[in-house]
């Protein structure tokens, strides 16, 4: 901090030759002639050249010459930490010299505040290479606005912010253009109660909603009519959907709609298309080109087929058949745009469509349901594998090798400061974050076991938060029941969820996890990434400390917490590949078990939070030996229905008839197809009866038959019998039918097909261990 007498001379030394320098421009103030010198203009060039040279050119630059070059930022330093001299913001950040203006800051302007911020860095889970570099940002606000660091504004630090892009465009390190020192001024107290509380808040990752207009234009589309026609129409739909689905209908109409149809054929100003230019427009939605490389680093352009290519038909043919509409109730404002609909209502194939994706949900369904006991097992034990490490690492000293959970780890030593346990493989030396380790295996445990004890959608699942429970006193006992609220999310619609004694412990440890000393679970400021707005602060349960700051876990969060946890469970599908479970899994699952096990499909409708009970059941995985025994129990209960003396038992004559009757349908060339209880109708005339069942091994006798008939018709055209002819003509045609039925069935009997049977190794659901990787 400048103590020794060397330091001190320096300083002294290069304060003086800064100010000399400074006496050489033109101005009445030492800021007007810094701004006079033109040094500041440009941070990337060093103003210490400019100095030496002028100084040179006067002779003034005393016995030791150029050695000072490298010193010289400590003289202008000292001009900046006693507010002599406000250099620009932009130029402070570029400039190579001087550096660590944090340091001088703390010593001359605003210690106190410094070494608060200072030592926020222990109680932040972020190491000092954020910490330090967002103090030395405080102290470059504090350098070119003046004041202390109590001083500081929301304002200014959006304005460095901005400047901090325009001066390093481009991608950049993390720390250049982090927010986090707006997280550490928060922390300190310094901003008023109505500034953002969240640094996220400063992030473009977060835009707020766009207009209608901006919506639409953000496709340039070349038809100012068919572009406003389109932001009216927006504007009419806007009030009664969401600003998700808003967002959707522009990207659908505007983008693969218009936009495509301006692409290939342009100079396009009518909503009434050619049948040519709306069937290529069709064909062009239905697929898109995928680009991949294949072994030999080459690039494959393959065409597949579009999944939301339905989704988007059928947006059109609403848009056109709303402008239909809507043109007989205003006729001067949307008539002129009513016109034939290019999508045909067989376009669209939504019944085909769903049947395709309930399939492919019931064996999704199917294929997991029987793993999910394991699944739950593994990431337990995998959490509690996690904390062993965390504890067991704690306790050892820095570069003491420790065991736990059969892992042989060494704590690393650090050079810096870092708020995490890192740990390192003693046979790779490659660095493992304990800390961090043990969060995600906690919180992938969490959310999975909400997940199938519930079955809510992973949107609500970040939104349940401490007010969400809630009890009920059971008029009748008198007992009280916990209940789970869930708040409206898809469909507008709040419900409440039994709490099971296993949830409880799930929702008691994550309670547990994230309360404060006082008991209190923080509130946080969540980004509804559906509406594009911030939601006020909650205590929401699925929540974590960065750096200074308890936020909310996002959805995208929550999805990789999943697959980090299934990754570590060793789990495999059919093929043998990793076994992949989505958010939404769960909730198929748990209506399919819930079902199953008894629950009546309007109980669960409620619970899930459906308008349909169609959708419930949709949800409902259906299983072969579920319908088998499904259509035996229809059977049984329809058996109790019928009269009882529909039931009884046959008598001995009854049964006799009824045998006696099958034994006369045996005939010389095969069966007779004639019901119970119904007499021959042609006579025993059996070679034209369509009833009877030729038999192959009496082909022999039939083409005797054959042959004779011939005779015979032979016979009666010589003698001149020509109504005997034509009755054996009749009988020849039924031979040579029943001939060619023979032949037919005896081909397919001898014919082999191959149905391409899978063996039990290919659709049996295959599990490990799924004990801890080894290193």
């Amino acid at each position: 901090m400048g103590h020794d007498s060397k330091t001190r001379c320096n300083r002294k030394l290069t304060l003086l030759k800064v100010l000399d320098w400074l006496e050489m421009q033109p101005g009445s103030t030492w800021q007007e002639r810094w701004n006079a010198s033109g040094a500041g203009i440009d941070g990337h060039v060093d103003w210490r050249i400019r100095l030496i040279s002028d100084l040179k050119g006067v002779d003034n630059l005393g016995p030791r010459g150029e050695r000072i070059f490298s010193i010289l930022g400590m003289g202008l330093v000292q001009l900046i930490g006693g507010d002599v001299l406000r250099p620009d913001l932009g130029w402070l950040m570029a400039t190579s010299s001087p550096l660590r203006i944090a340091n001088e800051m703390e010593r001359v302007r605003d210690g106190e505040a410094i070494a608060k911020l200072r030592a926020l860095r222990t109680a932040s889970t972020v190491g000092d290479s954020t910490v330090l570099p967002a103090i030395e940002k405080i102290a470059l606000i504090m350098a070119a606005k003046g004041g202390t660091v109590l001083h500081v504004t929301p304002n200014d630090c959006l304005e460095l912010l901005k400047t901090s892009r325009e001066v390093f465009p481009g991608p950049a390190k993390s720390t250049r253009h982090s927010p986090f020192f707006y997280q550490l001024l928060h922390s300190l107290g310094v901003f008023p109660a109505d500034a953002p509380s969240s640094v996220r808040m400063f992030s473009t990752r977060f835009p707020g909603q766009l207009a209608v207009e901006q919506l639409v234009d953000r496709y340039d589309l070349a038809c100012r009519p068919v572009r406003d026609l389109l932001v009216d129409y927006l504007r009419e739909r806007q009030p009664s959907v969401d600003y998700n689905t808003l967002t959707g209908l522009a990207t659908a109409l505007g983008l693969w709609f218009w936009k495509d149809l301006e692409k290939h054929h342009p100079g396009i100003d009518s909503l009434r298309l050619a049948p040519d230019v709306a069937a290529a427009w069709k064909r062009r939605l239905q697929t898109r080109t995928v680009r991949t490389s294949d072994e030999h680093d080459q690039v494959v352009e393959t065409t597949v087929e579009r999944a939301t290519a339905s989704d988007t038909l059928m947006t059109v043919r609403a848009f056109y058949l709303d402008l239909a509409q809507w043109a007989l109730d205003e006729p001067s404002r949307w008539g002129p745009w009513a016109v034939p609909c290019p999508v045909r209502a067989d376009d669209v194939q939504h019944r085909k469509m769903r049947s395709r994706q309930k399939a492919r949900m019931d064996q999704r369904t199917r294929e997991r349901l029987p793993v999910l006991p394991s699944l739950s097992e593994a990431v337990d034990r995998n959490r509690k594998a996690a904390a062993a490490r965390l504890e067991a690492g704690g306790r050892a000293r820095p570069g003491e090798l420790f065991t736990a959970d059969g892992q042989t780890l060494r704590r690393a030593i650090l050079k810096r400061h870092s708020p995490h346990l890192w740990a390192e493989e003693p046979a790779t030396g490659q660095r493992r974050n304990l800390a961090r380790e043990e969060s995600n295996a906690f919180w992938g445990w969490a959310a999975i076991e909400v997940l199938r004890m519930t079955g809510i959608r992973i949107e609500e699942l970040s939104e349940i938060s401490h007010h969400s429970l809630v009890q009920y006193r059971l008029p009748s006992t008198g007992e009280l029941a916990p209940l789970l609220q869930i708040a409206p999310s898809k469909t507008d619609e709040e419900r409440l969820l039994v709490i099971s004694p296993e949830l409880a412990d799930v929702l008691s440890a994550i309670i547990c996890r994230v309360r404060t000393a006082d008991g209190a679970v923080p509130l946080v400021i969540a980004y509804d990434h559906h509406e594009k707005v911030w939601n006020p602060p909650m205590p929401l349960l699925f929540q974590r400390k960065i750096g200074l700051e308890d936020r909310p876990i996002p959805i995208a969060g929550l999805r990789d917490l999943l697959q980090d946890a299934l990754a570590c469970t060793g789990l495999t599908d059919t093929s043998g590949k990793p076994l992949h479970f989505a958010p939404h899994d769960f909730r198929r699952i748990f209506t399919t078990d819930a079902v199953m096990n008894g629950m009546p499909p309007h109980i669960a409708q409620l619970i899930l939070g459906h308008r349909d009970i169609n959708t419930t059941m949709g949800y409902k995985a259906v299983y072969p030996e579920e319908a088998i025994n499904g259509h035996r129990a229809f059977i049984a209960r329809r058996r109790e229905l019928r009269p009882s003396e529909e039931c009884r038992s046959p008598t001995e004559e009854e049964w006799e008839e009824f045998l006696g009757h099958f034994e006369r349908r045996k005939v010389a060339l095969g069966d007779c197809g004639r019901a119970y209880g119904t007499s021959c109708i042609h006579e025993h005339s059996c070679i034209r009866c369509p009833l009877l069942r030729a038999d192959p091994a009496q082909r022999p006798r039939l083409i005797e038959i054959r042959d004779n008939l011939i005779a015979r018709i032979a016979e009666a055209e010589r003698e001149g019998w020509g109504g005997e002819a034509e009755g054996l003509k009749v009988s020849l045609a039924a031979a040579n039918a029943k001939l060619a039925q023979l032949d037919n069935l005896i081909a397919r009997r001898t014919a082999a097909v191959d149905l391409g049977m899978p063996t039990f190794a290919d659709i049996a659901v295959r599990t490990t261990s799924a004990d801890p990787p080894q290193p």
